[in-house]
């Protein structure tokens, strides 16, 4: 939701330009940069677990910048594939799961029951995602049905940040977290049952 508002800025003034030099200078794959934008999930999971949400925040950062990255510079190359969107998919799965498991084990006596709740409500968000895209014809530019909603990954990467960044806050983030996915999912199956 917020992506439709900010991106356009971001994309111009901080992907764009690398995205072009990349792709004229280098011989950097767009699929190269989304492994290693999902090889530094680890180390986001074992900053937290070490308390060093500094080094956390800094992997996430680099992680979701590179997860920008990659599809420009695939489609300034003309190189965008059904393998590349696979590749990228899951590596943002990767990085997700990771962040959830390092802020669980952050302060695993206190955080278990939100961090459960958030990956709980995360899964349900993706299984409304997955089935409403089987179900829905793709008419988007991307090789499959996208359904936009309330939490998507730029917002969910938000209180990722805000979670890192203020574990005083951490509770009330993800309860607040949980509940936006949560009426995502269900947003997401009551206008496809309306709209069928």
């Amino acid at each position: 939701m917020l992506e439709h508002y900010i991106r356009p800025a971001y994309q111009r003034i901080l992907v764009d330009p690398l995205a072009q030099s990349l792709a004229r200078y280098t011989r950097v794959s767009a699929n190269q940069l989304t492994l290693f934008s999902g090889v530094l999930a680890p180390f986001i999971l074992l900053a937290l677990w070490f308390h060093h949400p500094a080094v956390a925040l800094g992997f996430l950062l680099l992680s979701g910048y590179l997860d920008t990255l990659d599809g420009t510079l695939a489609r300034f190359r003309s190189e965008t594939s059904e393998q590349g969107s696979v590749l990228d998919i899951v590596c943002d799965r990767v990085v997700e799961l990771s962040v959830f498991l390092g802020l669980y084990l952050y302060a695993p006596d206190t955080r278990a029951l939100a961090c459960l709740a958030m990956l709980g409500s995360s899964y349900l968000c993706i299984t409304s995602f997955l089935v409403v895209g089987i179900f829905t014809q793709n008419e988007s530019q991307k090789s499959f049905h996208y359904s936009p909603g309330l939490m998507e990954r730029g917002e969910a990467f938000i209180f990722f940040v805000l979670m890192i960044a203020a574990p005083f806050l951490f509770q009330p983030l993800a309860w607040a977290y949980t509940l936006l996915v949560l009426w995502t999912a269900g947003y997401r199956v009551y206008e496809f049952m309306v709209a069928n």
